[in-house]
């Protein structure tokens, strides 16, 4: 299927069907839970149908309820239109509406709770403070108008008591992020809580970040030649970009993946732009200390430009937020690589930067970075992961983010027993021909 963002025809009942598509298959829903809606520049809203395996859901599938109440379609509407229809009602600047319940968000609303955004500063800025809705029966006009309550206050994503979550969006993608980075924060919150307390942003650090943000390169100041390693490089960070997301590694609204094509030249992510519906065009070339005309490069592009100006063996970095991993970001725990021989081999130590690096401090993660230490988590943030090929830093991430895991996954268990230091010295000897292993695209 098409990507929304670069097809602006797209009908909403195909647009509908993909971000469903994207939510049953990163297990944040199930064959029954869930609907979506889209209100269209008529006033018709576009929901999807009661009884239909999510799993399976066609455009076909799609009902129309159009501004006079009358129905269209194969279909009837989903049980839980009628707080679609309030919050409508109450928010015209919200256009499409996410409902699900995903496990993390559900385990806040089961013992009611919000999650606090202030955990990382991206969901803080996307989401905002989080309403609450007391409960009421589902498919109830009374549920509706407690829905609506909260988004009538300005909340745009809101926790339904001891039943799920709502989100409201001036598009699908835009709801679609929202909600995909509030499961992301719920996550790691409940994930922190397994290994130590997760530590909360002050207003002055979220707002020295928001300012960091605006930082940018200066332009290009003619149009973008695109040599072959170029557009080789372009074609690769689609690729990896594509797979993170749907593998749960890398967010909508979150992340930023880079690859070097020449010298100190790379192309990197783009601003503003969900990484789900990413296409080779929208990437942006940086070259000669500039970014392509008439493109905006992620905001962490600075970082990315001083990882490669020092370390000549870079050529691939991930900047990503995937909830194990992230749940020792937002602890400060320690991150102990001696779990398995693959992990202690390929990540050597994992050593921890402080909220903040990531911007004004770059020359302390150039610093800490190395061949012997590829990974750093960086406070409140996420993960940097680099690589000789941006395959190898994709396989660095899956590694790391698998034993973050089994490290939070074993702490009910009892204490972490690391590989021994003999065992250490032996998987040394071993340790070139693993890490020298040549990969490809």
């Amino acid at each position: 299927m098409p990507s929304l963002l670069n097809t602006k025809m797209m009908h909403p009942r195909e647009q509908i069907t993909l971000v469903m598509q994207r939510i049953y298959e990163r297990v944040l829903t199930t064959t029954s839970g869930g609907n979506l809606s889209i209100l269209d520049d008529e006033g018709n809203i576009w929901i999807t149908p009661a009884g239909v395996d999510k799993g399976l859901l066609k455009p076909s599938d799609i009902v129309c309820v159009k501004k006079d109440g009358a129905i269209i379609g194969a279909h009837k509407p989903s049980s839980e239109y009628p707080f679609h229809l309030a919050i409508y009602n109450e928010r015209p600047d919200i256009k499409a509406i996410v409902h699900a319940h995903p496990p993390g968000m559900v385990a806040f609303s089961i013992v009611r709770k919000t999650p606090d955004t202030r955990i990382l500063p991206q969901t803080y800025f996307l989401c905002g403070k989080i309403g609450y809705a007391p409960y009421a029966l589902p498919g109830t006009e009374a549920l509706g108008q407690s829905i609506a309550g909260e988004f009538r206050k300005g909340a745009s994503v809101v926790i339904m008591e001891n039943h799920g979550t709502v989100i409201g969006g001036q598009n699908i993608s835009d709801a679609y992020q929202k909600f995909e980075s509030m499961e992301i924060s719920a996550r790691s919150i409940l994930y922190a809580n397994s290994i130590a307390r997760p530590v909360y942003l002050s207003d002055e650090e979220l707002d020295a970040y928001s300012a960091q943000l605006r930082t940018v390169l200066p332009e290009q100041g003619a149009p973008a030649h695109y040599p072959a390693a170029e557009r080789e490089r372009r074609s690769e960070v689609a690729k990896i970009v594509r797979r993170a997301c749907k593998q749960g590694l890398m967010l909508g609204a979150y992340g930023s993946v880079s690859a070097r094509w020449g010298n100190n030249d790379f192309i990197i992510t783009p601003d503003g732009i969900s990484k789900w519906d990413l296409t080779l065009e929208d990437l942006v070339q940086v070259k000669d200390g500039k970014s392509e005309k008439g493109k905006t490069p992620d905001g962490t592009v600075l970082l990315h430009q001083a990882i490669y100006e020092k370390h000549r063996h870079v050529n691939a970095i991930i900047l990503t937020q995937p909830p194990y991993l992230t749940s020792f970001a937002v602890t400060g725990a320690d991150f102990n690589v001696r779990t398995i021989p693959e992990t202690w081999i390929y990540l050597q130590d994992v050593q921890m930067a402080e909220f903040g690096d990531q911007f004004a401090g770059q020359e302390k993660i150039t610093g800490i970075l190395s061949q012997d230490t590829p990974v750093v988590i960086v406070k409140n943030e996420g993960v940097i992961v680099t690589g000789n090929k941006l395959l190898q830093a994709f396989d660095y991430l899956e590694v790391a983010e698998f034993s973050a895991k089994s490290l939070v996954l074993s702490a009910s268990l009892g204490k972490m027993v690391p590989i021994g230091d003999d065992q250490v010295e032996e998987l040394g000897r071993v340790m070139s021909r693993w890490k020298n292993y040549e990969w490809k695209m």
